[in-house]
């Protein structure tokens, strides 16, 4: 970029740096500024503008829009803004602010190369510490045909995972260790593994080079899990091998089409509740910067302050009319231009709030999304809450799938041996029924699980009966206290035989039941070969071994890991695991209803027992397909199981997690028969029997 470029006033639509060929038309929403200019640069790590742009607001104004065509520019050239206007911050809310340089709200890509947070607070210039954004073409990329999956959401088998520190480790082997390219070398793994999604933690760029705090030993801390959002169209560059040069989107695309040709879809974790601006003490980058007003919510009487429904020092208005357009644009370009699957959303309750922050039962941002046909086959899944809010079970939008905070609980206390809880588990097994069916919603419309990446790994949930969070920085005060685990007899790693041995047994059970439960399964990364973070439940800035998958645990937990395998398996083989609608008592040619609810005795689960701890009950299998048997025992001692008896079949042992079992879980068709109308589940296990004919 030796020389300036001739321009002309462009487009006012689409929004965003558009290349086509003959140059780029950049289009930018600025409601009241009085003067914005557009910045070129020739490199990433430019400190200065080899161009400055000013926009005349006679010619390069439509509307709020401000826009111009740069002649002869190409893809991978860098920008940035600055926007000039009123300051009101008490009154109408107006920050604009000159001296800030601000990335494009609608970038494909953006690069921090000589990004410091600091310097974008306070009154002084920032250019040469700002971020930049880069102009990316789209088109030219050969999918080789890939489309995005749609495969039937009561099919799923959902595996939550975060990009870096999937392959961070050491031990991952991969090329590109942390990186998009890093999760497409372990496809064959994932796939082996048998789960039919993955559900990335924060691919959005974000902010991961700023240090939050210390820790105890004077270690910067940084953001690691992604959810406070810089650029909302722009891959992560700290997930790319090459940013700098452009690369975001085309590495972003590789991986997903190496998880489209394993059969795995691509499911986003998207944080459309706040920004990574923060409150009136934060930085000014991107929203602030163009039309604070407008974005976010402010405090009625004196704007400077917001609204914080999230936690994070400000809350989008989701509902806003130009909100609303941004986060249609947003998913509709992941999805057509990207391939991805579906979307959770973080604090999806914020979705539903309108303009003064009040609760709509009908909010147009959520109807929207669940209504627009550009986007009526991509899952949607929504963590049901905000700070203000719960809505498990009555987020709108009859569609949308949500992650079960109800579940977890339930099954959390009944495998840890909370007595009197069987009733409430049974809904939790039968698809939750009394949280979805009275809005005819379906089982798949519960994401079931027991971790996530916010709390415990499955390993921890067994092994601590409190958080152990000194690494954050913060005297263990941060994180949740009320994990409902149990440390089965002593607090963290132990050499005592007896207690891990039951560990690896609670560990097998939590798989069982999470795999028998109607609904939509969903494993954190590394659950099913135990990794640990070492009694951390809220490792969000911990980047190091605390948070990354150790490989070698494939070779440890060996075992673990072939039960999981098995367990999947046998849950894709049973279509009485995956039904499309809640139990209706339906009989099937052998004359047992869909679902039968037991105790130790047949027909008897003692709904009314405070005391307790066991379960059992019976899928029908239809069309010639296995009857499904599963005795769940939490007592601490052994029980004798009373069996349903059978026409012209006989029960085999599929699955048994007691530490004494021959198989925990065996191959198809080599299970063992039963030969007596009773079984005997041992103290804290799961067994699952089919129904086979001699």
């Amino acid at each position: 970029m030796t020389q300036g470029y001739a321009t002309s006033p462009g487009r006012f639509h689409p929004l965003g740096a558009i290349p086509d060929g003959g140059g780029v038309n950049f289009a930018v929403f600025c409601r009241n500024a009085t003067a914005v200019q557009l910045l070129l640069f020739e490199r990433a790590d430019a400190s200065q503008p080899a161009q400055v742009i000013d926009l005349d607001p006679a010619l390069n104004k439509t509307y709020f829009i401000w826009h111009v065509y740069v002649n002869g520019l190409r893809p991978g050239a860098h920008y940035a803004y600055r926007v000039d206007g009123p300051q009101d911050p008490h009154g109408a809310g107006y920050r604009y602010n000159k001296n800030k340089v601000l990335i494009d709200p609608y970038a494909r890509g953006n690069t921090t190369a000589l990004w410091k947070r600091d310097d974008a607070t306070g009154p002084g210039d920032n250019l040469a510490t700002s971020m930049r954004s880069v102009v990316i073409d789209t088109g030219g990329y050969d999918w080789e045909g890939d489309r995005p999956l749609s495969r039937p959401p009561q099919d799923a088998i959902v595996y939550e995972l975060h990009v870096g520190g999937f392959t961070r480790h050491r031990s991952s082997g991969v090329r590109h260790p942390g990186t998009f390219a890093g999760v497409a070398e372990k496809v064959p793994y994932l796939k082996e593994l048998g789960v039919t999604a993955v559900e990335l933690m924060p691919v959005m760029s974000f902010d991961d080079k700023a240090v939050m705090r210390r820790g105890p030993g004077c270690e910067p801390l940084r953001n690691y899990w992604g959810y406070s959002t810089l650029g909302f169209f722009a891959p992560e560059d700290g997930y790319c091998v090459a940013p700098q040069a452009g690369r975001q989107i085309t590495e972003f695309r590789d991986m997903v089409k190496a998880l489209h040709r394993a059969g795995i879809e691509v499911i986003l974790d998207v944080v459309f509740n706040h920004t990574d601006e923060g409150n009136q003490d934060g930085p000014t980058f991107s929203f602030k910067g163009f039309a604070n007003e407008v974005y976010y919510y402010l405090v009625p009487g004196d704007r400077q302050y917001y609204l914080d429904y999230t936690g994070c020092g400000n809350t989008l208005r989701c509902n806003n009319p130009m909100v609303m357009r941004f986060i249609l644009d947003c998913l509709i370009y992941w999805v057509e231009e990207l391939h991805v699957d579906g979307f959770r959303f973080d604090l999806a309750s914020i979705l539903t709030r309108g303009e003064g922050g009040e609760n709509l039962s009908q909010p147009p941002i959520v109807y929207g999304i669940t209504l627009l046909e550009k986007l009526v086959e991509t899952k949607m899944i929504a963590e049901a809450w905000d700070l203000g809010q719960y809505q498990v079970g009555e987020f709108p939008g009859f569609r949308w799938s949500e992650w079960n905070g109800r579940y977890r609980d339930t099954v959390r206390r009944f495998v840890r041996g909370d007595a009197g809880l069987i009733g409430d588990l049974a809904r939790r097994l039968a698809g939750s029924a009394d949280l979805y069916q009275w809005q005819h919603r379906m089982p798949c419309n519960s994401v079931n699980f027991v971790t996530c990446h916010d709390g415990f790994t499955l390993n921890d949930l067994v092994c601590y009966d409190g958080k152990h969070n000194e690494a954050n920085g913060e005297g263990n005060r941060d994180g949740n206290d009320n994990n409902l685990s149990w440390n089965c007899g002593a607090e963290g790693p132990t050499d005592d035989p007896a207690v891990n041995a039951l560990r690896d047994r609670q560990v097998k059970n939590f798989a069982a039941i999470l795999m028998l439960s109607q609904g939509v399964p969903m494993i954190l990364m590394g659950d099913e070969v135990r990794r640990t973070q070492k009694g951390n439940n809220n490792a969000y800035c911990q980047d190091n071994e605390i948070s990354w998958l150790d490989w070698g645990l494939l070779e440890k937990n060996a075992g673990l890991l072939r039960f999981w395998r098995r367990l999947i398996d046998f849950r894709k083989r049973h279509a009485s695991l995956r039904r499309r609608t809640f139990f209706t008592g339906q009989g099937n040619e052998r004359g047992l209803k869909d679902v039968t609810w037991h105790g130790c005795k047949l027909n008897d689960p003692g709904w009314d027992n405070p005391n307790a701890r066991a379960l059992a009950f019976t899928l029908a299998g239809f069309d010639g397909e296995e009857d499904i048997h599963a005795l769940l025992n939490t007592y601490w001692e052994p029980l004798d199981f009373d069996l349903p008896p059978l026409d012209g079949r006989h029960w085999h042992v599929a699955v048994d997690t007691a530490e004494n079992a021959p198989l925990d879980a065996a191959e198809p068709g080599k299970e063992k028969r039963v030969t007596n109308g009773t079984f005997c589940a041992q103290g804290r296990s799961v067994v699952v029997l089919v129904s086979q004919q001699p």
